[in-house]
């Protein structure tokens, strides 16, 4: 092989390697991570349109076992309902990112979410903390398309509320 070629080689091959590496350490932030490195208010869902994204998180809510507590639906089981019009700490972007990824009560490790000034606003029948999911997902993509499909699935059955 010319000199030439493997000196191209080697430099496409050293550039790949570098690029690659930036990349990997941009993403090893967890969402559970994020939500205790990020001052309380400030995390927004990157999808306005919700609905377009709905699906996708879904699939994301399923393919975690999350229906597993809260019904296939989100209606319910043996946690709360995600698709009625009590919402136990808020129903703003930044607080369901935290409630998913910190969890709640004594399944929040070393009380992260409750240091961070939660409190509950409403009331259900289910009253069990919400286990941490904050470094079982990998990326805060996949918590964000959880929240769209709630969100869609809300404003189908209570349009009024969207």
């Amino acid at each position: 092989m010319p000199r030439t070629v493997r000196i191209i080689l080697f430099c496409l091959t050293f550039a790949a390697l570098i690029g690659g590496g930036e990349a990997v350490v941009a993403n090893t932030v967890t969402p559970f991570d994020r939500a205790v490195g990020t001052p309380r208010g400030q995390l927004h869902s990157p999808y306005a349109d919700f609905a377009g994204v709905a699906q996708e998180g879904h699939k994301i809510y399923l393919s975690h076992d999350c229906n597993g507590c809260h019904g296939g639906g989100g209606g319910g089981g043996m946690a709360a309902p995600l698709t009625n019009e009590v919402w136990i700490y808020g129903d703003d972007d930044d607080t369901l990112f935290r409630v998913i990824a910190l969890g709640t009560g004594s399944l929040s490790p070393n009380d992260a979410f409750q240091k961070q000034g939660f409190v509950r606003k409403g009331s259900e029948n289910v009253v069990g903390p919400m286990p941490h999911f904050g470094e079982i997902f990998k990326t805060d993509d996949e918590i964000w398309k959880i929240i769209a499909w709630v969100r869609a699935t809300i404003c189908e059955r209570h349009p009024a509320q969207c």
